[in-house]
């Protein structure tokens, strides 16, 4: 009898402790603690519960074939085309734009900001907005790119 309980006791922690994530709940949830940052940014995403977490390495206007920069001198363009590539990435992973929770951008002139806000509202296409960083450095990995992204997405564990 007592084996037989001890065997059932074992059964059930193996169960338990081998459940899987997906069964748990995910939940992401934007915040805005200043009215100005409404339809700009989230301030804060948070993240409860198990998830997939998916780092893209930086991307712009690099052809996808051999690495040459595109639309060499149009901002709107590589920055239209970096988003189509960060889309392409997510998906391949089970992952949309909405599911997106940082995003860094690195752009070279400054006076480019109107035009990145603009894209970045485009590529969203009115859902969450992530938490965002926009930073104007001296030059970017190649010469011609005006514009790079890094990004963290996040989806339940099961996708």
């Amino acid at each position: 009898m007592l084996r037989a309980v001890t065997h059932a006791v074992t059964l059930l922690a193996i169960v338990l402790l081998n459940a899987p994530a997906f069964a748990q709940e995910f939940e992401r949830k934007s915040y805005h603690h200043n009215e100005w940052t409404k339809g700009r940014f989230s301030e804060v995403v948070t993240v409860t519960g198990p998830g997939k977490w998916l780092f893209l390495a930086g991307v712009g206007a690099e052809a996808e074939k051999d690495g040459s920069i595109l639309h060499i001198g149009d901002f709107a363009a590589q920055c239209q085309y970096a988003y189509e590539k960060i889309g392409k990435l997510l998906a391949a992973h089970g992952a949309t734009m909405a599911d997106v929770v940082k995003l860094v951008t690195y752009v070279v002139d400054i006076r480019d900001r109107d035009a990145m806000n603009k894209c970045r509202a485009a590529a969203f296409k009115g859902g969450p907005l992530p938490v965002h960083t926009f930073l104007a450095i001296s030059g970017l990995a190649r010469p011609g790119m005006l514009v790079e992204m890094d990004v963290i997405a996040v989806v339940p564990a099961a996708r």
